[in-house]
């Protein structure tokens, strides 16, 4: 059987590792094709300097049913970035779905430095790679999105708008940084809707990528082992289970009701009866309300 997906054609911009990966892998086991983009390739990795590769993302998007492509793209470089979507206009004609994913600055914050002592060249340098990247790429990607209608841009962040307008986030740069990309998606909420298309803002929760497992000494196989020292880790959850939100909402019909507005995937969960891969559906942000922040002992009864 096709997937809800089938013939359409994705960008996961940032796609090497963490939440771009598994929206790659879902929109792929949808039967998209999806178009992989960063900097860590097999031939050279990022500043990172981690193992995934956009290749192995594109290998994994295969191998869940869809068509991977692995494009190296230094999202800062607006050429490299205009001859990405030359090469998705080529090739396919379309753009369906646009995930502004880059970040990459997970070295360059401190947590609960005020900006007077944070290093500046860090800091500025974190808000290039996580807001001026989105920029380029809605500016080269979305003439293409816009060619045919129900179009969908996802803005990834950390946050919805609701908890960030009440809640200093890490510190002046990632509360910045984040901040702007939510309004980024209200801005192209109203650049877009009157267009065809859809710009949403979504976050995943508590999210075990590949990083917070390696800090964590964990794998995703024995990732409980973590609660002994983090309790609060019992509500994370798989990259995948945004990729789901994200496939939710390309695959709805009803798409542009969404338009502007800031998401979850706990959230869109609860609307389109995904779960992640555990059959669980990790409601994060509620819980970080209710209970983490609320000062309660761990408990994640009822909210996955």
């Amino acid at each position: 059987m096709p997937g809800p997906l089938e013939g359409k054609v994705a960008l996961v911009a940032g796609a090497t590792r963490g939440a771009g990966r598994g929206i790659a892998v879902e929109l792929g086991a949808a039967g998209a094709t999806v178009y992989v983009s960063g900097r860590s390739t097999r031939a050279q990795r990022s500043e990172y300097d981690r193992p995934e590769t956009v290749e192995d993302t594109a290998d994994l998007v295969t191998a869940a049913g869809g068509r991977g492509v692995a494009v190296p793209t230094d999202h800062l470089d607006p050429a490299a970035v205009r001859a990405l979507v030359d090469r998705i206009d080529d090739e396919q004609g379309r753009l369906d779905v646009l995930v502004n994913d880059i970040w990459g600055a997970e070295h360059l914050f401190a947590w609960d430095a005020p900006v007077w002592e944070h290093d500046l060249d860090k800091g500025l340098r974190l808000l290039r790679l996580a807001v001026e990247t989105h920029a380029i790429t809605s500016h080269h990607a979305l003439p293409l999105l816009l060619r045919g209608p129900g179009g969908l841009v996802v803005e990834m962040t950390d946050g919805t708008a609701e908890y960030n307008r009440d809640t200093y986030r890490v510190s002046f740069f990632y509360d910045v940084a984040k901040s702007s990309v939510l309004r980024m998606a209200f801005a192209l909420g109203h650049e877009l809707g009157p267009r065809g298309a859809t710009a949403v803002a979504l976050t995943p929760g508590w999210m075990r990528s590949e990083i917070m497992l390696d800090q964590f000494g964990v794998r995703e196989d024995n990732w409980r082992d973590a609660l002994t020292e983090v309790p609060h880790f019992a509500i994370s959850e798989t990259p995948r289970y945004v990729g789901r939100a994200v496939t939710a909402l390309a695959a709805d019909p009803r798409l542009a009701r969404w338009n502007g507005q800031s998401l979850s995937s706990g959230g869109l969960a609860g609307v389109y009866g995904f779960t992640d891969l555990d059959g669980s559906r990790p409601d994060a942000w509620r819980y970080l309300v209710e209970v983490q922040d609320a000062g309660k002992p761990a408990d994640v009864t009822g909210y996955r």
